[in-house]
């Protein structure tokens, strides 16, 4: 049929507006600008004391006469937040996010003064385990806010700006926390940061009380599941046993080591979804999926700055330069995966990304070869790597939203923080023993007086790391959840 104004010899109208999809706002449009700064500051505050802490750190132990404790300076961080993510995805999906994240923010702030102002070293560490308990409860109520007042094609780009939000702090962080010990001392690391937090929270809360506060669903609230917060305060109690038995060479230290472990394996069960380290479909195996990235890819990381100082005789500077580029390449990955046209593609976007995360942990050992420039082999593997992680990382959390009802994710973004956590600390741990059992610590003792030279401990690293991401790669197809009508599938995967 031809068109009646035409055949009037009348112009057809062309409607100037832009179609609806143009017409909705993205993450900075007027509905959604002041949560989004707000939150992604945040993130970027806390990104800025995690990358500048362990610069004041040595300053602060060897002022309180406590390099004794060094470590547990960073263990009762990491303990307490353990403990802080799985109270926190309850918390969440009873009354939503509003209050934990509120009472995080209080804790973080209250630990950074009482590290600050400490005189001893126990209460140095004390505010570091406060600190840790903020930070667990912040990170999974940030993940629910996205869930909750964000609608599903503006959850990428946000996932990707709190990855972008490391990049500044991960290159600045340390030379500045450098120059404020130096110049005013160690103590205004800790200190100056609180006052900042407050302009970012004040321009989130009006929002998230708006659109994310209470719970999901107020005629199905949740009841308190006790049985998950005593498995919390196990994972927690079994993660610090572990931890200080590692930091004590005896043989008495494998008690409490064997102690964290039997405390830490049926939490650990209890408290990921069911299913999870058989791959199951969906939700257990992305949760899975997590941890192998984190994990796989944090472990060999943590040995690239030794080799590069030990075996190829590069300066601290040089060899932390060398993995500079990692942050921006991060954030990219993240920013890419955050496409709308690549939505129906994030599964294989995460096999992508644990693709070029194996290629770059098993390229690394290649700088311990005489003939190949280090700086270039490892900037350019770090690069891909990175690039791949961004896309893994960021797609998992998206992924993880996705396939969690409302009312469930909290508890199920705390299952993804632990997978993330745990994995790290645990692959981090069998590197460290599998490269002291190959002589990699005398060797990088006397690597300096150029007396020991065991290259083969730093391969026996990442080869088995290279390992894990590429089986990452290939149960990548298993985060798509199964189709209808060919299988069932459980209401709510995650284990009671």
């Amino acid at each position: 049929m031809t068109d009646i104004a035409a055949d009037q010899g009348t112009p057809a109208r062309i409607d100037p507006s832009p179609s609806p999809a143009a017409r909705e706002p993205g993450v900075l449009g007027r509905p959604y600008r002041a949560l989004t700064l707000g939150i992604v500051t945040v993130v970027l505050l806390i990104a800025f004391e995690a990358t500048a802490v362990g610069t004041a750190m040595p300053a602060a132990a060897r002022t309180l006469d406590g390099v004794g404790l060094y470590a547990f300076a960073f263990s009762a961080y990491f303990t307490t937040s353990l403990l802080a993510m799985v109270v926190c995805g309850q918390w969440c999906d009873r009354a939503g996010p509003l209050r934990p994240l509120t009472t995080g923010i209080a804790c973080f702030v209250a630990g950074l003064v009482v590290s600050g102002t400490a005189q001893e070293m126990w209460v140095f560490v004390l505010g570091r385990a406060v600190q840790g308990f903020g930070g667990g409860l912040d990170i999974v109520a940030l993940y629910v806010v996205v869930g909750r007042a964000y609608p599903e094609r503006l959850r990428p780009p946000v996932v990707a700006s709190f990855a972008a939000a490391w990049v500044v702090p991960s290159v600045v962080g340390p030379l500045a926390a450098g120059t404020v010990t130096e110049q005013l001392g160690w103590r205004w690391v800790f200190l100056g940061l609180p006052p900042l937090v407050l302009l970012p929270l004040a321009m989130a809360l009006p929002a998230i009380r708006r659109t994310a506060n209470g719970p999901a669903d107020p005629s199905n609230v949740p009841a308190p599941d006790r049985r998950r917060i005593r498995l919390a305060f196990g994972i927690a109690a079994g993660a610090g046993l572990v931890q200080y038995g590692a930091q004590d060479v005896r043989w008495l230290s494998l008690l409490p080591a064997l102690a964290g472990v039997a405390l830490l394996v049926p939490a650990v069960r209890g408290l990921l979804p069911r299913g999870t380290y058989l791959a199951a479909r969906g939700l257990p195996a992305v949760v899975l999926m997590r941890g192998i990235a984190a994990g796989s890819f944090i472990a060999a990381e943590s040995f690239i700055p030794l080799m590069l100082v030990t075996q190829r005789g590069l300066s601290v500077t040089a060899a932390g330069l060398s993995m500079a580029v990692g942050g921006a390449a991060w954030a990219l990955g993240s920013w890419v995966q955050a496409r709308p046209r690549l939505d129906a593609h994030r599964v294989a976007l995460v096999r992508l990304g644990m693709a070029m995360a194996a290629l770059a942990i098993a390229a690394a050992p290649l700088a311990l070869v005489e003939a190949v420039p280090p700086l270039a082999l490892i900037a350019g593997a770090w690069l891909v790597g990175c690039f791949g992680m961004g896309l893994a990382i960021a797609a998992t959390s998206v992924l993880l939203l996705k396939l969690s009802p409302p009312q469930e994710q909290g508890t199920n973004s705390a299952a993804l923080q632990l997978s993330d956590s745990l994995s790290s600390v645990v692959l981090l741990a069998l590197a460290g023993v599998v490269f002291a059992a190959l002589g990699g610590a005398g060797a990088a003792h006397d690597a300096a007086a150029g007396a020991a030279d065991r290259p083969w401990a730093f391969a026996a690293v990442f080869a088995p790391m290279a390992l894990v991401a590429l089986a990452g790669a290939g149960l990548a197809g298993r985060l798509a959840p199964r189709e209808a009508g060919k299988g069932r599938t459980r209401a709510n995967p995650v284990s009671p």
